[in-house]
């Protein structure tokens, strides 16, 4: 149903973030995983997804969540009215708070206790834009949700994207974006723009692949463990070109809290005096100079001897099979690890489903065609959905340990 006030927690976030990013206490939206004190220009502590391990807290400064939410406004064309349909416990949806509260606009909120569904993105979405006198309208979703909304349009329930279609911008982030995802999204004329960036960076901080006002980007030597070295995804150069993602600029985070040996791992200072956080991603300058991610590095999967990058892979694999997927590495006794694929399509079950054989020739067809012979999975999977970790998160381990068991019991 519409909602014609915040839900409250939402509205003392609101408050509280106001009250921060104009030097007041700090917001702490999860009870503190340790007690180490913080920065005194601190203005918000968020936990990292956890993808690398035990999450950890990073300190973000007033000075990096304004220069984020003002660089956001610049490159979507001014500020507008903001619709917050993500966790307001993670980095991305704190930053729709944020940009609201200094855009000095109406925020529409769903109940964070609530679930996403087409319909009732919609309902949030047509008071918005129905109040919204001609200014834009923006939201932040991930893949995950797009899918849905494109599923239910196809399934003859479009209120969702059809809404949709009407923001001025959707940010699309926390997780990679299938190119027959942004396709589709596009066909239904969706405006998507696709972000990059994590927690330490205050949020997505590179659009569409170019970075926000002030952002640096650069791609470093991977300094990869010796069995991962020459690592060379499809549609990068052997020469050299592809490494591992720096960003720097003024959306850079203080830093771990209590976690001293982390922040000066991940966060280095040039000769120069520059600052720069080292992701734990894999990629590419295009020509133009716009960043290919490639995925994360320690998710790359050895088989037969060969180093593969899953993100190439699960993008032709959702092109071809009309889904998210996600591509991982199941120990094999013959290739050390046997390259799976799993996608979440409207025609899978709650368990894994084997494609069909003439399905799964024509995947390992069409990927080693266009990746190389090394890159053609093993084996397919239908899913109804992938096990996520974090808003829009695809919980890899979930997915190997999905498919160990299917397979132990088939």
């Amino acid at each position: 149903m519409p909602r014609a006030s915040l839900p409250p927690s939402v509205a003392v976030l609101r408050d509280a973030v106001r009250a921060a990013l104009d030097g007041g206490p700090a917001v702490v939206p999860l009870p503190r995983a340790t007690s180490s004190p913080m920065p005194t220009d601190t203005a918000l502590v968020v936990r990292t997804s956890g993808s690398t391990g035990t999450p950890r807290e990073v300190a973000l400064p007033a000075a990096a969540l304004r220069a984020s939410a003002s660089a956001t406004h610049e490159r979507l064309g001014g500020p507008g009215r903001w619709v917050l349909t993500l966790p307001p416990t993670h980095v991305a949806g704190l930053q729709v708070v944020v940009r609201s509260v200094l855009a000095g606009t109406p925020l529409t909120a769903a109940d964070p206790d609530g679930h996403f569904t087409p319909d009732g993105l919609a309902d949030l979405l047509e008071p918005a834009l129905d109040a919204a006198g001609g200014d834009p309208v923006y939201v932040s979703l991930v893949p995950t949700q797009v899918h849905r909304l494109l599923a239910a349009a196809q399934d003859g329930a479009p209120r969702g994207l059809t809404a949709l279609a009407r923001c001025a911008a959707v940010l699309l982030g926390g997780a990679a974006s299938p190119p027959a995802l942004l396709a589709r999204a596009a066909d239904a004329g969706v405006r998507v723009v696709t972000t990059y960036g994590m927690s330490e960076t205050a949020g997505g901080c590179v659009y569409d692949g170019g970075p926000l006002r002030g952002v640096r980007v650069r791609v470093v030597p991977p300094e990869l463990s010796e069995p991962q070295r020459g690592i060379a995804p499809a549609g990068s150069d052997r020469s050299g070109g592809v490494g591992v993602v720096e960003l720097g600029g003024p959306t850079l985070a203080a830093g771990y809290l209590g976690d001293a040996a982390a922040t000066a791992a991940a966060f280095r200072t040039d000769p120069d005096g520059s600052r720069w956080f080292r992701t734990s991603d894999l990629g590419r300058l295009r020509p133009d100079g716009t960043l290919q991610v490639l995925g994360r590095a320690d998710d790359v999967v050895v088989t037969g001897g060969v180093n593969v990058a899953p993100a190439p892979v699960e993008a032709v694999v959702g092109e071809l099979l009309g889904g998210e997927a996600c591509v991982v590495g199941v120990p094999d006794p013959e290739w050390g690890q046997a390259l799976v694929a799993v996608v979440a399509t409207p025609t899978g079950g709650a368990g894994l489903t084997p494609v069909a054989p003439d399905d799964l020739a024509g995947v390992r067809s069409a990927v080693a065609t266009r990746l190389g012979a090394p890159s053609a999975p093993r084996r397919v999977y239908r899913v109804a959905a992938l096990p996520l970790r974090g808003p829009g998160k695809v919980d890899r381990s979930g997915v190997v340990a999905l498919v160990r068991e299917h397979e132990a019991h088939a």
